[in-house]
């Protein structure tokens, strides 16, 4: 018995020995056909592994978080739903009884609050559209909120509680972050109150196409992106430096399945100090604009128009009678920086431009033909710019009928043929209006209203004049998607 217990471990040595041998030797086929190490790996034990030196210096971010988790508060929404084409729409595909209708839902999300006399600002989506709003803060004590002011272009909105002497976190200089710097992300997600996540900064400036377009080239998207875990319910939340200070509020984040996964973009404070003051001071954003159509610099662009370098942002166009024009910009010009803030994509433009009011004067950097010139451009207000808009509209098709505020094109065969489309009528510019405010952007193109089909803009003139109530629209964007609007005439 004994001489076969000692068989059968040898024959058991044996076979660790092989599998161990055979994944010594497929990792190191492995390494070398990755090409990460040219060497055979060398075998090391867990005794001769040295251990983690106890002196390494790990940021405490346990001040900040102490500072910064008092002044974020829980935001809890009633919506009603309201009698609408949607409601009408969504039962006809969707199967929706009637008595959903007038069903209260609820939503949740985070704010901060950025003054003692209880003004907090949030995310617009978070808000909108809200009957009632609930804040709750982080000792508990609850209030109703009513809405000061909401920017749907920055996803930005401000609310206010009537309290006094509460805690805030003060703002601090988002153009100072670097990428690699820890940060935390304090918020309410899945209602789980004052949690606290860290990361790092893993880019600056993103631009990912999520907001309404507010001058017909890009939103005022240049979100920071971190890898701090944000999730649902973290909306409108804090972004915080090692310091305590706001430098940033959670918006939005990357997923396939509407969980964490890995990064999250937050707006940055120099765009929330900014909108927050406007917001509070006057109700709305006073958007200050360059008047310009970019394209961001790449190998393609920069081969095709002769140019030098793939630093700045191309002028592609300019608003008539706007104040990049008069300044003496020029299509064809490359803008490098303003205010000696260099500016290498469309939404580092959009942030420092953000930051200015109407009427300020701006220096821009630009290159043309090789040789740079600086222009002095006094911004023009967004509002001012949709007025002069709204004048050339009315001179080109005498009419002050602007409601739908939009300048329509017929479709020419080959929109036709790309879009593969029977007929339909293009979007090419948007003003202040119904199409704008329902959500539609520049370069839809509208194929039906009430599923009656549109086939050109007298058509579409005709249904829309005799319209009364509520109106659907459908159409198609340039990539293919499909999309419906709804909205009240």
């Amino acid at each position: 018995m004994k001489k076969f217990l000692g068989v059968l471990a040898v024959v058991m040595f044996g076979i660790v020995v092989a599998v161990v041998a055979v994944n010594v030797k497929d990792r190191a086929a492995e390494t070398i056909s990755t090409g990460v190490s040219e060497q055979q790996p060398e075998i090391v034990l867990a005794s001769q592994v040295s251990p983690v030196p106890q002196n390494v210096n790990y940021p405490d971010l346990t001040v900040a978080a102490d500072r910064s988790v008092h002044a974020v508060v829980h935001i809890m929404t009633e919506y009603e739903r309201k009698n609408s084409m949607y409601d009408y729409f969504f039962r006809d595909f969707f199967g929706y009884p009637d008595y959903d209708r007038g069903r209260a839902y609820v939503g949740s999300g985070s704010g901060v609050i950025i003054s003692s006399d209880g003004y907090i600002v949030t995310n617009n989506h978070v808000v909108q559209d809200a009957d009632r709003i609930e804040v709750t803060l982080n000792d508990k004590r609850t209030y109703n909120a009513k809405i000061v002011g909401l920017d749907p272009s920055s996803d930005l909105a401000v609310i206010k509680i009537d309290e006094k002497k509460l805690p805030i976190i003060p703002f601090g200089d988002s153009d100072d972050l670097k990428v690699g710097e820890w940060v935390l992300a304090v918020g309410n997600p899945f209602n789980l109150t004052s949690t606290v996540t860290a990361g790092i900064v893993s880019a600056k400036a993103r631009n990912i196409h999520i907001l309404p377009d507010p001058e017909g080239g890009s939103a005022l998207e240049s979100f920071i992106q971190t890898d701090a875990a944000v999730n649902p319910g973290n909306s409108g939340g804090a972004l915080v430096n090692g310091k305590g200070e706001l430098i940033g509020v959670n918006a939005a984040i990357a997923s396939g399945t509407g969980y964490y996964t890995g990064y999250s973009f937050a707006i940055p404070a120099s765009i929330v100090k900014k909108v927050t003051s406007d917001l509070i001071e006057f109700g709305e954003v006073q958007r200050a604009i360059l008047g310009v159509t970019i394209r961001e610099m790449n190998s393609e662009l920069a081969s095709e128009m002769n140019i030098e370098g793939l630093q700045g942002v191309y002028v592609a166009g300019l608003s008539d009678r706007g104040s990049a024009r008069a300044a003496g910009i020029k299509t064809g010009d490359v803008i490098l920086s303003v205010d000696n803030v260099e500016v290498n994509s469309t939404s580092q433009l959009m942030e420092v431009v953000g930051q200015h009011n109407p009427g300020d004067d701006v220096d821009v950097l630009v290159n043309r033909n090789g040789k740079n010139h600086v222009y002095t451009v006094t911004l023009q207000s967004l509002n001012r710019q949709n007025e002069l808009a709204r004048e050339a509209y009315q001179a080109q098709h005498g009419t002050d009928d602007m409601r739908l505020g939009a300048t329509l094109a017929n479709l020419n065969s080959a929109d036709i043929e790309k879009l593969n489309v029977e007929a339909g009528v293009k979007v090419k510019e948007l003003y202040n209006g119904k199409l704008k405010n329902a959500g539609i952007k520049e370069g839809f193109v509208i194929t039906h209203i009430d599923n009656d089909p549109v086939r050109n803009v007298d058509e579409f003139n005709d249904i829309i004049e005799n319209k009364r109530g509520g109106v659907l629209i459908e159409g198609v964007y340039p990539g293919g998607v499909r999309a419906y609007y709804g909205f009240g005439l």
